[in-house]
């Protein structure tokens, strides 16, 4: 067995979910301690029970923003697909491009919002490492956007970019990965594909653990004792990429951009001073946190990009449990919970989980490594 085959899996194709449950409670949940080698199975809605009074909850507040572009080349009248990446202090985007043909410096895009109506066109600047192309936006002066029907607390929070975000949700689509509907969204991913704690704008995909909670689970986590603070990490798309190198150590590691505050710090920090457990929720709230403890061994705030990939054998320094979904094979993703379950009990969980025709993936249900 090579390196990259411990960190693989067949799946069938059926378990994949091509849609959340209309509760987000009722998602199953893998109970897996890693003191007792066991592996248990109950249901989001027993979180308040399976967490002690003291345990000190982090999740990850990144807003997905609507990131998929379409439009027509103005020169040729092709189709033209984009994915928004990020937009600078300047206002100019950074975004991956795909078409037919050539696509050269200065030409231009008409952008379309949902209903196909031109709304926006792009000027490409240069073409960046990677395929990455540099872009400035410009609204179609003629356009009038209609009112958001994003309830207030998914709208998007004002920030130097705002106009680039406010525009992204007048046309963008919710950029679904390729396994869920061949990433055609529809209307309810606009809520579906984001968390409650959603807060700042950033990310391309969501972080999946997150979208299991509700805010009725949360006021009920409160009454039972369980703190919560934020971390932030601007998810991306290669996060799902494969690994395809054949040893570990030869993968590019892609970066993002996170943060952790002082306040995040200090509650985690007491939460382990009194003997309780931080508890991320999901990788990406992982990924923040020993990032943040990397060079001196001890959480402390911290912003930047992170290029952090963990994998055997990794001292984890803050994190004490981790809940997770099911994740796609042979990615870093999958690599980093087998790094803090163990490679043998997560391979275990993972055949139970298709034995017991769990649901995988984004939409899918969960596990919590204790």
């Amino acid at each position: 067995m090579s390196e990259l085959d411990r960190y693989d899996y067949q799946l069938p194709r059926e378990l994949i979910a091509q849609e959340p449950l209309a509760d987000r409670n009722d998602a199953r949940l893998m109970v897996v301690n890693r003191r007792q080698q066991s592996i248990e199975h109950a249901y989001i809605r027993d979180l308040p029970r399976i967490l002690r009074r003291g345990d000190c909850l982090i999740s990850n507040d990144t807003r997905v923003v609507p990131a998929r572009l379409l439009g027509e080349r103005d020169a040729t009248g092709g189709r033209w697909e984009g994915l928004f990446l990020e937009a600078n202090a300047d206002g100019f985007w950074r975004l991956l491009c795909k078409t037919r043909g050539k696509l050269r410096p200065g030409e231009t895009v008409t952008l379309w919002d949902r209903d196909v109506r031109p709304v926006a066109t792009l000027e490409l600047i240069a073409r960046q490492d990677a395929g990455v192309w540099l872009a400035r936006p410009t609204r179609l002066s003629a356009y009038r956007p209609p009112a958001s029907t994003l309830p207030p607390a998914l709208q998007p929070a004002h920030s130097p970019s705002s106009e680039s975000f406010e525009l992204l949700e007048q046309i963008g689509r919710v950029p679904l990965p390729h396994y869920i509907r061949d990433g055609e969204m529809n209307d309810a991913d606009r809520y579906s594909y984001q968390t409650v704690f959603a807060r700042e704008p950033g990310a391309v995909a969501a972080p999946t653990a997150g979208l299991h909670f509700t805010h009725e689970l949360l006021i009920e986590l409160v009454g039972s004792g369980i703190q919560q603070c934020r971390v932030t990490l601007h998810v991306g798309m290669d996060t799902f990429r494969p690994i395809t190198v054949e040893h570990l150590d030869q993968h590019p590691m892609h970066t993002e951009w996170g943060r952790i505050e002082q306040p995040a710090v200090d509650a985690i920090a007491r939460c382990k001073a009194a003997g309780q457990r931080a508890v991320a929720i999901g990788t990406t709230s992982v990924r923040v946190l020993e990032t943040a403890a990397r060079e001196s061994g001890i959480l402390g705030s911290w912003s930047g990009q992170t290029d952090l990939f963990i994998r055997p054998p990794f001292p984890f320094r803050v994190v004490d449990a981790l809940m997770t979904n099911f994740h796609l094979p042979r990615t870093t993703l999958i690599v980093l919970v087998h790094t803090f379950g163990g490679e043998e009990l997560m391979r275990r969980a993972y055949q139970a989980a298709i034995e017991q025709r769990y649901r995988f993936y984004s939409y899918g249900d969960a596990m919590i490594i204790l």
